[in-house]
């Protein structure tokens, strides 16, 4: 027995021959509206055979017609997730934001490739409206970070459903140092890791301090005390479940007697941040906050003071910095350098720098 869709995918081309061969514009137009009634219709009823014939004359209908004509189909057509492929991508593709905006923002047949594709090739309205879909994948937001301009880019970090990538959030986070707007908002995220969470903390403070200060320069001391709480208060309620795990386990260890700097130099290599945090704050005797703070510095100098003060021997440091950078995205460092400078840092100079940099941060040894 034949589905009550059966008709069209049978007639259909027929019916519309005169139309397509002879038509005029108006004509091809009505014609158009027609078809897309009876798809829109019945689109759940038919199968795929049926979908193809409608692809086909979608196609061959929207030749030469004017950009409302087209808008409306787009508009029409986005929603429906069983929309003909041929004539999305067709939609997707046109120039005319008003005829690809519907359909970049909101159809689920656009395949990733065509996404893609568009991402990289067409204008910022494009862009845009990619960056407004229900769900982008890393790779689709990495394109739209990387070209797309300040709109662009702050619908896209405010998207839920968009996955951001390592690259893409280390590059946010750096730019988050000249626009407050970005840093808001990729700190609103909950999935930001909390190492890029910290370092965008830190360098948002200094901004503010900058602001308050230069329009109440009377007032600069007890701005920085105002801002150096609030960044505490921030810093604490960025403390996730994961971290306080971390945290308990390193501490365990390091009550029983049973960590060392191989552990932490395995916690490194594993790319466990806090871990590794919270193990060379343990064994250099210093609060983990303290650690936290000379971890996500720009320059390697606190790590290598911290590793000194511990006794930890290159190889060690090495993995730790290779840590940071892997979370960082930052450039590749010249570790030759980096060995010859920490093999000369005396323990006793490295105490020192630590001491003065407690007394900057008003931080206390470690129990």
């Amino acid at each position: 027995m034949k589905s009550r869709s059966a008709r069209p995918s049978e007639n259909l081309l027929e019916e519309l021959q005169a139309a397509l061969s002879h038509g005029t514009v108006v004509r091809r137009v009505e014609a158009l509206r027609r078809v897309t009634d009876l798809f829109v219709g019945n689109a759940v009823d038919y199968s795929d055979e049926h979908i193809r014939v409608f692809d086909d004359v979608f196609q061959c209908l929207i030749e030469q017609i004017e950009t409302s004509a087209r808008t409306l189909l787009a508009d029409r057509l986005a929603p429906i997730a069983e929309a003909p492929p041929k004539i999305i991508r067709t939609l997707a593709l046109d120039e005319v934001i008003e005829v690809a905006g519907p359909v970049l923002s909101k159809s689920e047949r656009l395949d990733e490739a065509t996404l893609i594709e568009i991402a990289r090739t067409r204008g910022q309205a494009h862009l845009k409206a990619i960056s407004l879909r229900r769900v982008l994948s890393a790779a689709l937001t990495d394109v739209l970070v990387t070209r797309g301009n300040e709109d662009v880019v702050q619908s896209t970090v405010g998207n839920p459903g968009a996955q951001l990538s390592e690259d893409s959030l280390s590059d946010l986070v750096m730019r988050a140092e000249r626009d407050d707007d970005l840093a808001t908002c990729i700190g609103l995220r909950p999935d930001l890791p909390r190492h890029h969470y910290l370092k965008l903390v830190a360098k948002a403070s200094l901004s503010v301090r900058r602001k308050l200060e230069a329009a109440h320069p009377e007032l600069a001391d007890e701005v920085s005390s105002v801002v150096q709480e609030a960044a505490q208060r921030v810093r604490a309620a960025a403390m996730t479940r994961q971290t306080e795990i971390a945290r308990a386990l390193v501490k365990s260890l390091h009550e029983d007697g049973r960590l060392n700097e191989f552990q932490v130099t395995a916690f490194a290599e594993q790319g466990k941040f806090d871990e590794t945090n919270a193990g060379l704050a343990a064994l250099a005797g210093v609060t983990v906050e303290t650690a936290e703070n000379m971890m996500i510095e720009s320059r390697t100098e606190g790590v290598m003071i911290l590793a000194k003060v511990a006794g930890m021997s290159w190889a060690s440091v090495r993995a730790i910095i290779a840590l940071r950078e892997k979370l960082s995205g930052g450039s590749q460092t010249d570790m030759l350098t980096l060995r010859d400078t920490y093999e000369a840092l005396r323990s006793s100079t490295a105490q020192q720098v630590l001491r003065f940099h407690r007394m900057q941060h008003g931080t206390t040894p470690a129990a």
